[in-house]
């Protein structure tokens, strides 16, 4: 018997468990903290270079979209749509930061690497979706949330980097 394609996408959802919905709080924690301290910094923004711009922005949405995609149900059309799009932010987020260089004079950092990193695993992601890896999917996608997002994430506010500078003066 062959499937076909709308049936192939027809899946139930599944709730939302406990680790997902940690990560989720911690991805609100975090996003609040960027937007207070992109908020405290209003009186340098005219300084910040159009693709830092573009990397806050890109990342702020990304946020966003975790708190939304780890506390609602998954497998549904809304997480499939939503997730397109957390995709597509984080490469471009990714993307964006390998031409931001030289961040207090250092050039390349460690924080390219992992974009590099994301930029290898985003794909992976998606695929593993599209082939209905759930499992894989899953841990792919929570090992980016943690790592990419919350861990990075954290790394933006101390030694004198841009946000931390803002939130702390």
């Amino acid at each position: 018997m062959s499937a076909t394609a709308a049936d192939m996408h027809v899946s139930h959802s599944a709730p939302a468990s406990f680790f997902d919905r940690g990560l989720s709080l911690a991805a609100l924690a975090l996003l609040c903290v960027v937007l207070v301290a992109i908020g405290r910094g209003q009186g340098h923004w005219a300084q910040v270079p159009p693709l830092v711009w573009a990397h806050l922005l890109t990342i702020v949405f990304a946020l966003a979209l975790t708190v939304i995609q780890f506390w609602r149900p998954k497998g549904g059309s809304t997480h499939r749509a939503m997730g397109r799009i957390w995709v597509t932010l984080m490469f471009a987020t990714a993307l964006i930061s390998l031409f931001i260089v030289g961040a207090d004079d250092h050039g390349y950092s460690i924080l390219h690497v992992l974009s590099v990193w994301v930029m290898i695993q985003v794909p992976m992601i998606a695929i593993s979706a599209r082939k209905r890896q759930i499992e894989r999917h899953q841990r792919a996608a929570r090992a980016m949330a943690v790592g990419s997002l919350l861990i990075a994430g954290f790394f933006t506010f101390p030694f004198h980097r841009l946000l931390g500078t803002w939130l702390f003066g």
